[in-house]
Formats: C-alpha cells, sequence, structure tokens
C-alpha cells in the first residue's frame, strides 16, 4: 500500500501541533483527517475508517485514553499516543489500554513520520504460518491465519496489530524462550521504539483475552528471569 492511499487520523486539541503532523504527513503523501476533541475524533474514526490514529490523551472532552478503549472495542487499527506525561509508569498505562506506540511532547515530527510507516508496515505484514489455521486445547483457541482471525471459545478476539504479532510468533516457535528483546525484534521489528517492558504490557492485555485465566495462563507462560514462551497444545 503506498503512502497515498494510507488514511490517517490526527487527534489533538492543540492547532499548532495538528497543523505539523498534518504537514509532515501530506508531504510524505499520506491522507489525513483532523478532529479536535474525543467525541469529534470516535465520529470520524466510523466514517473515514484510517490505518492509524494518533491519539493525544489530554482532550478536553472525553480522555485520550477513554477514546482509545473504546477504539479497541471494535478495530485493531494502530494507535500512537501522544503524551506530555514522561514517566514509564504512565507510559505503560497507555500502553495497557491498546495503545501501540508513543511519543512524548515535544516530539520531532520527522520521528513521528518514521513511527508511523514502520507501525503501518508491521501490521500489514504477517508471519508466515506453516497451515491456514491452528487449534488448541480442543478449539478453545483457533488461529485463522487467512483471515487473520483469533477465536476464544468461538468468540472472535478485537487482537491489536501488536498483540497479533507477539501472539503468533510465541505460536510459531512453541517451545523456544523469547526474551522481551528478542520478541521485540521478531515481532515487532527492529525499527520499533520503545523499552523492553512494553512488551509487558502487551503479554497483560493478550492474556486477558486469550486466557480463561490470565492469573494463570496456560497459553503465554512466563519463564521467570528470562522471558516468555507459547503453552498450549
Amino acid at each position: 500500500m503506498q503512502p497515498s492511499e494510507i488514511k490517517v487520523l490526527i487527534v489533538d486539541d492543540e492547532e499548532k501541533i495538528v497543523t505539523v503532523i498534518k504537514s509532515y504527513l501530506k508531504n510524505c503523501g499520506y491522507v489525513t483527517y483532523e478532529a479536535y476533541n474525543g467525541e469529534q475524533a470516535l465520529q470520524l474514526f466510523e466514517k473515514v475508517n484510517p490505518a492509524l490514529v494518533i491519539l493525544d490523551l489530554m482532550l478536553p472532552d472525553v480522555p485520550g485514553e477513554d477514546v482509545c478503549k473504546r477504539l479497541r472495542k471494535k478495530s485493531r487499527v494502530p494507535i500512537i499516543m501522544l503524551t506530555a506525561k514522561i514517566e514509564e509508569e504512565d507510559i505503560l498505562k497507555g500502553l495497557d489500554i491498546g495503545a501501540d506506540d508513543y511519543m512524548t511532547k515535544p516530539f520531532s515530527p520527522r520521528q513521528l513520520v518514521a513511527r508511523i510507516a514502520a507501525l503501518i508496515r508491521r501490521s500489514a505484514e504477517d508471519i508466515v504460518p506453516l497451515c491456514n489455521t491452528l487449534s488448541f486445547y480442543n478449539e478453545d483457541l483457533i488461529i485463522n491465519y487467512q483471515k487473520h482471525e483469533v477465536k476464544k471459545q468461538g468468540e472472535v478476539l478485537n487482537l491489536t496489530p501488536n498483540e497479533y504479532k507477539i501472539l503468533t510468533t510465541l505460536v510459531k516457535y512453541p517451545q523456544k524462550v523469547f526474551t522481551r528483546d528478542e520478541l521485540i525484534t521478531i515481532a515487532l521489528g527492529e525499527d520499533f521504539y520503545g523499552f523492553d517492558r512494553t512488551i509487558d504490557s502487551h503479554i497483560k492485555n493478550l492474556r486477558q483475552k486469550i486466557e480463561t485465566d490470565p492469573k494463570t495462563p496456560c497459553y503465554i507462560l512466563t519463564v521467570h528471569g528470562v522471558g516468555y514462551r507459547f503453552g498450549g497444545d
């Protein structure tokens, strides 16, 4: 997909920031849409179906966190959050609610464009499967690679692109114990920007979706002191 075919929704109540982002993206050939509050963003999302959302967390009406949660209930669209908070815990909270990446203000527009390209590329690429469909524990969990679909007890799960990538990477190498750095490199790509604890947030979200009891997981197992491995049979 060429940039000229890619729609990006920019959500920020600061007009200057929106103007700068819009200018850089249009110069790269992206199609941009702008929203200045949460409700407008949600309405515009339904109308234009963007390929990626840039979302400020400090919005005047509906908080950006709530916008992110509502989008995640119905879409796995990549979301980059913008935040003035620079503490690691604040950033991890944003990732916990479903954001795929983050940038702290002030930020480099050129770096933002690079992250957008990387995230869209990762969301479009699939881990090559050994077969079209895999099922585990008497079809409790089913992965359909052709449909890019994961089901839990017959219900389709709304996984984010990064969650899907991490899951399919773990499934592809079921006996391998992945370190956080390895998961970042293999599942998210070497051009991923972030710290290794980002993986922990994605794993936590994945467990909430695919595990019957996230506190005693059977699919994504923690190997203490090392990382994670897949435990499905």
